[in-house]
């Protein structure tokens, strides 16, 4: 029988010894919530913001939020679009582009570029007012491509015939059971060049270059930030505290200034918890079919 005048931390240790754990990190989550430059804007300081755009592109809202927020905010003077992206899917990494360059025709954005920012990653930082990447930065990857799995030998080796009823013939193009027709493989490579000189032209813009001369490069390689260079695709070579510096300058900001860093990850405050104490859940991601991308 337990008895009722022990202590909780004493009739239930483990209980107690979890809810001292989950304390701790709230507190120290809401101290680093404040002191990662908030307290700064609290005083209404001037500040600069640091939007990360990393890894895989396939959801821009976030971003372009937080974009517009900043842009909006008085005492936000520029932004550091820090990019370390392979690319990803086509109308987010539009969406970005387009909100790069509202954003610059307010206020400074200067981007930077990590180990990789290439193809809709460059993409989302062409209209940037500044572009800096480090000479081994892997940029460019001008292109689109489309890519599906057939499963056609697959389906025949083991006996299964696949059918497909559509509502016209170009309706089943890149089914991952039957064979593209000569009309299909047409139809989709219209529709990859369609993007592919939109991807062209919003570069040119971008960049104040000729048409013609990104057309030479737009054929999916990738370059070197030192190449990119001597193309006009970025503007220096240097890497994160260089492009600090620059868009301080472009700001008039002088000494330190409080930092906005985001898009905040939107994730469950279980998953922040355990993320904190070195516990990472499992995942998975999963795409299907045909994909078109940068």
């Amino acid at each position: 029988m337990t008895n009722p005048k022990l202590s909780f931390s004493v009739r239930h240790p483990f209980l107690f010894g979890f809810s001292l754990v989950i304390m701790a990190v709230v507190l120290l989550w809401g101290a680093a919530a404040f002191f990662n430059g908030k307290a700064g804007l609290m005083l209404g300081a001037d500040s600069i913001g640091i939007v990360t755009v990393q890894g895989t592109i396939t959801d821009s809202l976030p971003t372009v939020k937080f974009l517009r927020e900043l842009r909006k905010d008085d005492s936000v003077k520029g932004v550091l679009l820090r990019v370390n992206s392979p690319g990803g899917t086509i109308a987010p990494s539009q969406e970005l582009y387009l909100a790069v360059k509202r954003f610059a025709e307010v206020k400074p954005i200067v981007a930077s570029f990590g180990t990789v920012a290439a193809s809709g990653g460059y993409y989302a930082a062409a209209p940037a007012t500044q572009i800096i990447a480090n000479s081994g930065s892997i940029t460019g990857s001008i292109g689109v491509k489309a890519e599906y799995a057939s499963f056609r030998q697959l389906m025949d080796r083991v006996g299964i015939k696949p059918i497909m009823i559509t509502s016209g013939a170009l309706k089943g193009a890149g089914s991952p059971f039957t064979e593209l027709t000569p009309e299909q493989h047409k139809y989709l490579m219209g529709l990859i060049m369609d993007m592919h000189n939109q991807f062209v032209s919003d570069v040119a813009t971008a960049r104040k270059l000729d048409r013609k001369e990104v057309e030479k490069i737009a054929d999916g390689r990738a370059i070197t930030g030192r190449e990119a260079k001597e193309l006009g695709l970025v503007d220096r070579i240097g890497g994160f505290e260089d492009s600090i510096t620059v868009l301080k300058a472009l700001c008039g900001i002088e000494g330190d200034v409080a930092v906005r860093e985001g898009p905040e990850k939107d994730e469950p405050f279980l998953k922040e918890i355990l993320g904190m104490l070195g516990i990472k859940p499992s995942g998975s991601f999963s795409g299907d079919g045909f994909t078109f991308s940068y």
